[in-house]
C-alpha cells in the first residue's frame, strides 16, 4: 500500500491505515521514502512481490517529495519512527547512527551472505563495525570519451584496462594540439567538477583517507591534501575554459561534437550523449585510471540505502524485508526498471554496453564514494566545490583556497 506525503505533516494518515490493515489481521510494517515516479513505481512492484510472498505482511509506504523528506526525517526518526527509512550510505549514514536512530543489522548481512554479494558497498553500510542498512541501487561515475575526437587527434584509443595516468595526462598535451579539450565538465551549478576532485583524492590517497577527509578528519592545508592538488594541477591547464559559466548539459554537448574528448561523469548523461547523436560506436567509458600505485580501486558511486530505524515497532518483518531488497532476484528486477544499477553482485543487467562496464566496475571495487556533497557537510561541500571551481580558474591560488577551506573545517565539524 503506498501514500503519497507533501511532506513532513501526513503520519497521521499512515496510523490509519495501519489500523486498517490490522483489522485484516496482516502484521504491518511502515516505510517512509522519497521516490520519484519512475523509482517510485519500481519500488511498487517489488513490494507487490514481497508482500505476495508473504501475504501476512502488509507494507505501507508514505512517499514524501525530496526536499519535504529531508526536514522530515530528522522529525519522524525522534518522534514518530516509521519501521523502515529511506537514506543514503556513508557519511551521509553516520550522523543517524552515531544519534541511535538507525538499527543494527548485522544480523539481516550475516544471516543472507550479503558481506560477499553486497561486498563493495559494504564500507559505506558500516559503522563501528557493524552494518545499519542495506543498499539497493547506485550508478557509477568515470570517464566518458568519444572516440572520434580519439581519431581526429591522432591518438590510440583507451584499451580494454584504460590508460595510465601518465599516459593519459601525455595524452592530453596532443588533444590540446588538436584543438581539442582533454577534459569538459560545466562548473556554473559547482557539483560536476566535485567528481573530478574524488577519483584525484580516491586516487591518489586512498578511500580511508577520502572519507576522513570529507568527515573533517584531515586539514585541508595538510601535505596530503597538496599531494591531491598536485595531481589536479597535472589536468588544469586542459580543461574547458569557461567551464565556470556553462552547465553540465552543455560540457556534454561539448563532448558530443567533438570539441571535447573526455568528461568525468555520472552514468546519467550517457542519455544526453546519445540524445545528441553519439553511439555505442563512438561513445566510450573507461574507470579513472590508477594515480598511487597498488591502492585498492574505490569507485565514485552515489548509493542508496533502506534502514531498520530504532524506534521499529515491527523489526522483525522489517529485516525480513531488507533481506528481500538486498536479494538478487529483486535487485535485478527495480534496477532494470529505473535504469540503474544493482549493488548485489549476484543480480543481472542488460545489454547496455554502459550498464554493463558500471556494474563490471562497481561490483569488484574494493569500496565506494557517495559523492563530495553527499559525503560532506553542506556548508563544507558547497566551500569545498567552490574552492575546486576557484582552482581550475586559478592555480596560483591553491594556498589560499585551501586556507579558507580549513577556515570552514573549523566551523563546520566542532
Amino acid at each position: 500500500m503506498v501514500h503519497n506525503v507533501a511532506g513532513a505533516f501526513a503520519l497521521g494518515a499512515a496510523l490509519m491505515l495501519s489500523t486498517s490493515a490490522m483489522a485484516q489481521d496482516k502484521r504491518v510494517v511502515t516505510y517512509n521514502a522519497d521516490y520519484d515516479p519512475i523509482p517510485l513505481a519500481g519500488m511498487e512492484a517489488l513490494i507487490a512481490d514481497f508482500e505476495a510472498a508473504n501475504p501476512d505482511i502488509d507494507i505501507q509506504l508514505n512517499n514524501f517529495d525530496h526536499e519535504g523528506y529531508k526536514t522530515a526525517i530528522r522529525n519522524f526518526l525522534t518522534t514518530d519512527p516509521p519501521d523502515l527509512a529511506n537514506w543514503y550510505a556513508g557519511n551521509r549514514m553516520a550522523p543517524f547512527v552515531s544519534a541511535g536512530l538507525f538499527m543494527d543489522v548485522t544480523d539481516v548481512w550475516t544471516e543472507n551472505g550479503l558481506d560477499e554479494a553486497l561486498s563493495s558497498a559494504a564500507a559505506s553500510m558500516t559503522q563501528d563495525g557493524k552494518k545499519w542498512g542495506v543498499p539497493y541501487t547506485y550508478y557509477q561515475w568515470g570517464i566518458y570519451y568519444n572516440r572520434d575526437a580519439y581519431r581526429a587527434a591522432g591518438v590510440e584509443l583507451p584499451g580494454e584496462a584504460g590508460v595510465t595516468w601518465d599516459q593519459f595526462v601525455a595524452n592530453c598535451e596532443a588533444f590540446k594540439t588538436a584543438g581539442i579539450d582533454c577534459i569538459t565538465t560545466g562548473s556554473k551549478a559547482l557539483w560536476p567538477v566535485a567528481g573530478i576532485f574524488d577519483y584525484l583524492s580516491l586516487r591518489t590517497n586512498g578511500y580511508e583517507w577520502h572519507m576522513d577527509l570529507t568527515a573533517g578528519k584531515v586539514a585541508w592545508t595538510d601535505d596530503s591534501v597538496k599531494k591531491v592538488f598536485a595531481e589536479f594541477a597535472k589536468i588544469q591547464p586542459y580543461v574547458t575554459a569557461n567551464h565556470a559559466a556553462i552547465d553540465w548539459q552543455d560540457a556534454a554537448a561539448l563532448m558530443v561534437q567533438g570539441k571535447a574528448a573526455h568528461y568525468v561523469m555520472g552514468n546519467f548523461a550517457v542519455g544526453n550523449f546519445k540524445e545528441g547523436g553519439m553511439t555505442d560506436e563512438n561513445l566510450g567509458y573507461m574507470i579513472f585510471p590508477e594515480i598511487t600505485p597498488g591502492l585498492p580501486r574505490a569507485e565514485e558511486a552515489p548509493t542508496d540505502t533502506i534502514h531498520v530505524t530504532a524506534g521499529a515497532k515491527n523489526p522483525d518483518d522489517a529485516k525480513k524485508f531488507l533481506a528481500f531488497v538486498a536479494s538478487a532476484d529483486a535487485q535485478t528486477k527495480y534496477n532494470a526498471a529505473v535504469n540503474q544499477l544493482p549493488t548485489n553482485k549476484n543480480s543481472t543487467v542488460g545489454e547496455d554496453p554502459f550498464i554493463k562496464a558500471g556494474f563490471a566496475s562497481l561490483s569488484n571495487a574494493y569500496a565506494l564514494a557517495q559523492f563530495f556533497d553527499r559525503d560532506a557537510p553542506a556548508e563544507m561541500a558547497k566551500a569545498g566545490m567552490e574552492g575546486f571551481q576557484q582552482f581550475l580558474i586559478q592555480p596560483d591560488q591553491l594556498d589560499a583556497i585551501l586556507e579558507r577551506l580549513e577556515q570552514v573545517r573549523g566551523q563546520v565539524y566542532k
